[in-house]
């Protein structure tokens, strides 16, 4: 018999979160993978399920570790996977298990629980009827910029974004830039946690706050939906535009992945055909 595979949600701050079921299977499973160890104690500890058989499931080693795992389940030995926080496979390590395991043909059965994501939806006091969770975005400028311009159309509905707590000031003001300053918003964080804290305004008001002073905390963003799709612009004039004030090819289509949503390398190569036109 092929063992079960179980994908656990954890508390995301407040161990009163967990579930009696998850509970029950911590407790039954034959080995837990956790993607932090320390942690996981403390876990298995709230749940009465000590001196289990704990191996770590981080970023680093998912791919090696999932197969180990997929030995495990071929051995008939039941897995708990679980994250530092939240659901695993949602921003953390969980999702390769569970190919492993299907390919097996191992039963996966998802043990529901808290969710950094939703619970910030759920008090962003936004319209929430549909969203595009985004995870974390990039931490280059450039290739966030980029792509927080393809998310202009109302299509996608609010916007949700995890982010480090230094990085939150820089991801506001490109929302702001890409998106339009005047867009709602809102900042979840110490979510569940004592100091739990939603902080709403307009993207341009958020990346103001800020600026300075990070927030304390592990923080979610959501943003709300827009209202028309991405501007008609004549990329080609822009490009024009631009070239003709000094910019060069890169630096004017860099200029108009936010304001358009197009592909940066699209953009570049109009901008170098246009750069060439008055020397043919």
């Amino acid at each position: 018999m092929i063992g079960t595979l179980y994908i656990v949600g954890t508390p995301i701050g407040n161990l009163e979160d967990l579930t009696l079921r998850a509970a029950r299977v911590l407790r039954e499973a034959d080995v837990i993978a956790a993607e932090d160890t320390r942690s996981a104690k403390t876990l298995l500890a709230h749940a009465n399920a000590p001196n289990k058989r704990v191996l770590s499931l981080f970023e680093g080693n998912e791919a090696e570790r999932s197969a180990e795992l997929g030995e495990i389940l071929a051995n008939g030995q039941s897995v708990a996977v679980i994250s530092e926080a939240g659901m695993p496979g949602i921003s953390d390590p969980g999702a390769r298990a569970v190919a492993v395991a299907a390919k097996l043909g191992a039963r996966v059965e998802v043990i529901p629980g808290p969710n950094a994501a939703l619970a910030a939806l759920v008090g962003s006091g936004l319209p929430i009827d549909r969203f595009t969770f985004v995870g974390f975005p990039p931490r280059e400028s450039g290739a966030r910029r980029e792509l927080f311009g393809t998310l202009r159309a109302a299509g996608f509905g609010a916007l949700v974004f995890y982010e480090a707590p230094d990085r939150v000031g820089a991801t506001f003001a490109d929302l702001a830039d890409a998106l339009g300053g005047d867009r709602p918003a809102s900042l979840a964080r110490e979510l569940t946690k004592l100091y739990e804290e939603h902080v709403r305004g307009t993207l341009a008001e958020l990346a103001a706050r800020y600026a300075e002073v990070p927030p304390r905390g592990e923080c979610t963003i959501v943003v709300g939906a827009g209202i028309d799709a991405a501007p008609d612009i004549d990329i080609e004039a822009e490009l024009r535009r631009l070239l003709a004030e000094g910019l060069g090819p890169k630096d004017a289509a860099a200029r108009l992945v936010v304001v358009t949503g197009k592909p940066r390398r699209q953009l570049y190569q109009l901008a170098l055909s246009l750069q060439r036109e008055p020397h043919e």
